[in-house]
């Protein structure tokens, strides 16, 4: 029976990147699969003749460009098309609009606050200088503060004197932002709701949190840290969907000599005296392996493919207690032709972008309130995009792709498991708000999607449907990301690692993760990581 050097569970993004960097650095990666395409939760499919749907991930920025680089995604087929704003519609029949241009997003706010386009300038300063302290951290393994190792030492001053650059009252900000709500982090800049429902929708995407719940101002500069081509916190489509990003990266994994098995549904990590020793599938196939790296999030792998009996008693307990809450849905829909919006000016370039109805922050915490009492929000927080207004390579022509992203949907219903009824009664409360802004809507819908966190758990592996494989709280970031003691990657089992979200930096379609885990576990074997941009490598 062969032994690969590298077993790889799940071929997801954060899977591909590693054993991408694996198979580049000399070694023989088998990447297991369970459904019949790689990508996991960035996956373009055709559900309905001549539509590209992005079932779940379905836009791009995080993707770290130097991954992009090193991996040469753009020669495998990676193009990334950034898009100009969006808007918000409000109830009154007005719209804010957003665009990419500051100076024209200025204006914007101007039309609704001139006290608010001068905050505005104070707002964006405040959360890029948090950009550029956190930016540099994605692409490094956090360090152990507990660890008298040189490595974590070494790289526990480094981060001392980054924050030491920032003067006193930025070092008290910066600890203020990290733990204060998206809505008392804004109150503090704006005095327009509309505004600050639009800036606050970063702060809630894909978390189990509403907008007045501490912690939630991190998750906006999450998702502030992106870029496309270059330009910091811009987002974009990539073209033929998500699933674009995925190809590209198992593209480039076969160039390089690795091989991708699909259909192959992981059972167990196979576990001999404190190491791993390869996987057992489902049907009974036995893989065997020198290392494992598992790209399923933290409580699959420890809860569900390695025996309890192999683990320490502190370390389950605190995988148990990993907050990893389901709080979105989604629908995607094939439309006969692009749907109107009344609101928008004739040829307004806001359709191109992202689209919200939630015009105040009260409505945004009522959604959340449904959520937390085991209910789909009867008033949801949609963030809506229809890609093919750039990429027309995802429907027939004169037709279009929607994407509707919908918080809150818990994993469970007060009543129970979710069942089909519940699903299409779910949907028809996104498509009946749409119709309120759009006349017309129902009658151009051609085909749809509907995954609540039942539909994504079961498919991509995700434990409650929950998007960043855990929730991107203070409390689980850096050094706490999964667990204390185990935040580089490495496990309790000898050989096992991790590379999925649930470790540092998070969730997103970022990649640095996959990375990261490559050059610790190219730093236990003892070998040099190659096409490894240097500036971000570990110290």
């Amino acid at each position: 029976m062969k032994t690969y050097d590298v077993v790889m569970i799940g071929g997801g993004h954060n899977g591909l990147v590693a054993a991408c960097y694996l198979q580049r650095a000399g070694l023989d990666v088998l990447v297991l699969e369970k459904n019949g395409w790689v990508g996991g939760a960035a996956t373009s499919r055709e559900l309905t003749p001549g539509f590209l749907y992005s079932n779940c991930s379905y836009v791009c920025s995080l993707f770290r460009p130097e991954i992009m680089r090193d991996l040469e995604l753009p020669k495998h087929g990676l193009q990334v098309i950034a898009y100009e704003g969006g808007a918000v519609f409000t109830r009154d029949g007005d719209y804010i609009a957003s665009y990419r241009d500051h100076d024209s997003h200025r204006r914007e706010f101007a039309r609704y606050s001139r006290r608010d386009a001068e905050a505005y300038e104070r707002y964006a300063h405040d959360v890029t200088r948090q950009c550029r302290f956190i930016r540099p951290l994605l692409m490094r393994t956090a360090p152990d503060p507990f660890s008298f190792k040189p490595r974590d030492i070494s790289e526990l001053l480094h981060i001392g004197r980054k924050f030491g650059e920032f003067s006193a009252d930025d070092m008290a900000q910066t600890l203020r932002f990290w733990t204060m709500s998206i809505s008392d982090f804004l109150d503090e800049y704006f005095e327009t709701d509309v505004i600050k429902v639009y800036l606050a929708l970063s702060g809630i995407i894909g978390t189990a949190l509403g907008p007045m719940s501490p912690g939630t101002a991190y998750v906006l500069l999450h998702h502030y840290m992106g870029e496309v081509d270059g330009s910091v916190g811009a987002w974009g489509y990539a073209r033929g969907g998500m699933g674009a990003v995925t190809q590209a990266l198992a593209s480039s994994f076969q160039a390089s000599g690795g091989t991708i098995r699909t259909g192959a549904d992981v059972a167990k990590v196979m576990i001999r005296r404190g190491r791993a020793t390869g996987v057992m599938l489902a049907d009974g196939d036995e893989i065997r392996g020198n290392r494992v790296v598992s790209n399923a999030d933290v409580k699959r792998t420890f809860l569900k493919l390695v025996d309890e009996d192999e683990l320490p008693d502190a370390f389950v307990h605190r995988v148990k207690h990993f907050k990893m809450r389901g709080s979105s849905g989604k629908l995607n829909i094939a439309l006969d032709s692009l749907p109107e919006f009344p609101a928008l000016p004739k040829g307004s370039s806001c359709i191109r972008g992202d689209l919200h109805f939630t015009d105040s922050m009260e409505r945004m915490e009522r959604a959340y309130d449904d959520w937390k009492a085991g209910r789909y929000s009867a008033d949801p927080f949609v963030d809506m995009v229809i890609p093919t207004t750039l990429d027309p390579t995802m429907a027939p022509p004169g037709k279009h792709f929607m994407s509707c992203f919908v918080q809150y949907c818990p994993p469970q219903l007060s009543g129970g498991d979710w069942t089909d009824r519940d699903r299409d009664a779910f949907a028809e409360t996104v498509v009946s708000q749409i119709a309120e802004y759009s006349p017309g809507f129902r009658d151009r819908i051609l085909h749809m999607e509907v995954r609540t966190p039942r539909e994504i758990e079961a498919e991509v592996g995700l434990t409650e449907g929950n998007i960043f494989q855990g929730e991107l709280t203070f409390d689980q970031l850096l050094f706490n990301r999964p667990v204390p003691g185990y935040a580089q990657y490495r496990t309790p089992v000898s050989g096992l690692y991790l590379c999925g979200s649930s470790t540092h930096p998070g969730g997103g379609v970022m990649g640095a993760p996959g990375r990261n885990a490559a050059a610790e576990i190219l730093r236990d074997m003892k070998r040099k990581p190659v096409d490894m941009s240097p500036a971000h490598d570990v110290i």
